[in-house]
């Protein structure tokens, strides 16, 4: 069992900037960012993989959002910039051990969620 706990949620002005951090019991071939706003679908913002840390995006976030780990600290970070009133959500951290790394079943672990506001 792995277990996730985010931090690093706010409230920022649109255009301003947010670092989430996830702290993990372990690490794993992928990790990854979700969001959930209400009303909506969990979305996937942003996965990372392998041991050279590929990466790959939601084009809703491409050129804005950076995904990165520290495998040694065992965490996970999101850096966002240029943040976006559409960005509000509730973000999850999530991690698993398939070789995919893109779909929510992809990952078996997640955490209970960091808060985001961006207010319009």
């Amino acid at each position: 069992q792995v277990q996730l706990v985010e931090s690093g949620g706010g409230s920022v002005q649109a255009g301003g900037s947010l670092r989430l951090s996830c702290a993990t019991s372990a690490s794993t071939h992928c990790m990854g960012w979700f969001r959930q706003a209400p009303g909506k679908e969990r979305e996937r913002v942003a996965s990372i993989w392998g041991n050279f840390d590929y990466t790959s995006y939601a084009d809703s976030v491409k050129g804005r959002f950076s995904i990165s780990r520290d495998n040694f600290k065992n965490r996970l970070y999101l850096q966002m910039n240029n943040l976006k009133p559409e960005d509000t959500a509730m973000y999850y951290c999530a991690a698993g051990q398939t070789i995919g790394c893109s779909a929510t079943a992809d990952f078996a672990y997640w955490g209970q969620g960091a808060q985001v506001t961006v207010p319009s």
